[in-house]
């Protein structure tokens, strides 16, 4: 039997009431009603929906805990991109951020620039997605690409709505926050655990990230979790303001909580002055902060400016100093990296700094370990800036012991015998070894493997290292013979794994140029000059064949860069095994060099991509239209240049159709690549 139409009536009365009362509390924090009064609403909702459990529903303020523990994360892949950010430690460091946006936007850099400020919290990244107004994924950042699903989690949070409010939000709606938890409620889970003999958390941070990985959604919900949100990402079937401000009072209109302490502010004083002010009050704030975050406000200024590799030029981390402490120097010791380079490291006497234990520090090179001295014995200041690599500062000379010795620079590699020596211009000192060297060899495969350069998931750095420890692999193309039963010999590796494995390094095998180019390992090239060098040459072949003038004509490719192309393409060995990865199946998509005179045929056309396209991935299709110089997005607007639709194209393409925009099907798009 149906719940009357009276009981229905009521249950959707007292959850709007309950929406009305969980906005006022978490996000305006001016409660209308005590406690008891809205325990009272709970208790009779739940009592409803219990006896009518036919009108329970997702969204219902009574089922953001229940759920069944999930056996493991899903990964959720983002619509957009969760770009990291450039750090500023300095006030000059901030200034020089100012004049490359001003430079770029071609205005004076004294200009009246407005930007949206407010703190950096300390805590976990979060994209959650909202389809017509109801919360159906949440997701951490990852590694900015692929997050893991913790649609489960995010739920138990109170500030996180399950319904949005209003009806004027767009149909689909994806917002990024931070999950933090506050000092008061880590230090009162902190002293209960203690009580309990239970495992205390470290630090905020540490203790957010860890409720949000929990498997059990009800222990997530015993952690005292809030969020702020800071952005939108993918946005379809509605539009948000055009300033990023404005943008965040939106959202909070629409039910989510945003950081009361934000505020727009102009110039690079303001910047300052916001900065300097937020840091007089930062212990006195309900949260860790770590910085501010300014972002240029306007959205037109933020599309001009664009991204550089993982990061947005509109937007910059501006870092509280870092927190130093005393240790004492146990050893040092040399470690050889991918490109041969040869590290100092001091070994420490564990200390706690910035949150985290910290035993081992960068020396950086060796001309920085003798102009500080450091020696075994020594007592140093130790900084810790956020996530920033441990560094020593400097020693302390008074509490140095009788009979230091002074650490010379090693003449042999420590991993594999060869020389070590130092060119005349550079800082660094470099093993010869090469693919000889087992640490360079490992290093490098663990590069080529990596998500962003060939991607073969299932093969990780112990795994890797076996493989080179046994000598089975020595470059990347020996990763295309690998047999199932030399896999099933390696340790923790069962007959199903090395069946994956082997899937994934087949898969692998169907690439982009940009990919290849930048999973080689060439010094200087990174993911960005990677992609610039396949836009300009179009084929690998012309790229192994450019001489040092050609290869500057490149876009962002200078002297340096230069030589490093020409000197790997110049070596025998490094060609040989690019021949044989190619005698092997790997393959990509090439295409005509770009005219001398143009970045690409594509330059200055943005894209968006919806659906499902049969002959390509969507991220295939968004390197090939780059690499034509093309521009590709997440969200249709008046700029939208041409919208290509897959199967199942949804509300992007009702509203390309709208505005007038172009459409290609997946045939048309090849047409459009093919005449580049």
């Amino acid at each position: 039997m149906s719940a009357p139409a009276a009981i229905s009536k009521k249950v959707d009365s007292l959850r709007s009431q309950i929406r009305h009362h969980n906005y006022q509390y978490h996000v305006l924090d001016d409660p209308e009603i005590p406690d008891a009064e809205y325990d009272r609403l709970v208790r009779e909702l739940q009592k409803l929906e219990s006896e009518y459990p036919e009108l329970i529903t997702q969204d219902s303020p009574t089922q953001r805990v229940g759920g069944e523990p999930v056996k493991s994360f899903g990964t959720i892949q983002h619509l957009i991109p969760m770009l990291s950010l450039e750090n500023a430690f300095s006030e000059d460091e901030l200034r020089d951020f100012h004049r490359r946006v001003t430079d770029r936007l071609g205005i004076d850099k004294g200009a009246e620039l407005s930007y949206a400020a407010e703190p950096k919290l300390d805590g976990a990244a979060v994209s959650l997605l909202y389809q017509d107004g109801k919360l159906v994924r949440g997701a951490t950042r990852g590694d900015g690409t692929t997050g893991e699903d913790i649609t489960h989690n995010v739920r138990t949070i109170d500030a996180v709505p399950l319904s949005l409010i209003g009806n004027d939000f767009p149909t689909t709606l994806e917002v990024r926050g931070e999950v933090f938890m506050p000092r008061a409620g880590f230090n009162a889970f902190n002293e209960k655990a203690k009580k309990n003999g239970e495992k205390t958390f470290v630090n905020p941070r540490n203790a957010a990230a860890g409720s949000l990985r929990q498997l059990d959604p009800r222990l997530t919900a015993e952690r005292p979790l809030d969020i702020y949100v800071y952005s939108v990402g993918q946005v379809d079937g509605g539009v948000v303001p055009p300033r990023h401000s404005e943008i965040l009072d939106r959202l909070g209109g629409w039910g989510f909580k945003v950081c009361p302490e934000r505020k727009v502010v102009t110039g690079i004083d303001g910047c300052l002055k916001f900065y300097s002010d937020i840091g007089r009050r930062r212990d006195s704030l309900a949260y860790d902060i770590d910085g501010v975050v300014y972002k240029v406000n306007r959205l037109d200024y933020q599309e001009r400016l664009g991204f550089v590799s993982r990061a947005p030029r509109w937007a910059i981390a501006h870092k509280f100093p870092a927190q130093e402490e005393l240790t004492v120097v146990r050893d040092i010791e040399f470690q050889v990296g991918r490109t041969g380079a040869v590290t100092p490291v001091a070994r420490l006497e564990p200390v706690f700094v910035g949150g985290v234990t910290v035993s081992n520090a960068t020396l950086h090179n060796m001309d920085e370990l003798h102009r500080k001295d450091v020696r075994v014995g020594d007592t140093v200041i130790v900084r810790r800036a956020g996530d920033v690599i441990p560094e020593v500062v400097k020693i302390v000379p008074e509490r140095r012991p009788k009979r230091t010795r002074k650490v010379g620079a090693p003449t042999k590699c420590p991993v594999c015998g060869s020389a070590v020596v130092r060119e005349k211009d550079e800082a660094v000192a470099r093993c010869t070894g090469g693919l000889f060297c087992a640490a360079q060899r490992a290093e490098a495969l663990k590069h080529f493997v990596s998500r962003r350069a060939m991607d073969i998931d299932g093969l990780g750095s112990k795994l890797i290292e076996q493989l080179v420890s046994t000598d089975r692999i020595r470059t990347p193309a020996d990763l295309f013979d690998l047999t199932k039963d030399e896999l099933m010999d390696l340790e923790r590796m069962g007959a199903k794994s090395a069946e994956n494995l082997l899937e994934s390094i087949e898969r692998s095998k169907h690439t982009t140029l940009p990919r290849f180019l930048y999973a080689l390992g060439i010094r200087e090239v990174g993911e960005a000059t990677a992609s610039s060098l396949a836009s300009h040459y179009g084929k690998l072949v012309a790229v192994m064949g450019a001489n040092e003038a050609e290869l500057q004509e490149v876009p962002d490719v200078g002297p340096v860069v230069a030589s490093r192309v020409r000197a790997f393409f110049a070596e025998i060995h490094n060609r040989e095994v690019i021949q044989r990865l190619v005698e092997s199946g790997v393959t990509w998509p090439e295409s005509e060099p770009a005219p001398k005179s143009e970045e690409g045929k594509l330059h200055g056309k943005t894209f968006v991509l919806t659906g499902t396209l049969g002959g390509m991935s969507r991220h295939e299709a968004k390197d090939r239209i780059q690499a034509a110089g093309g521009k590709v997005t997440g969200t249709v607007s008046k700029n939208t240049d041409f919208l290509v639709a897959g199967d199942k194209a949804g509300s992007k393409l009702t509203k390309a159709q709208n505005l007038e925009i172009a459409i290609l099907n997946e045939v048309q798009l090849e047409k459009l690549l093919s005449d580049q």
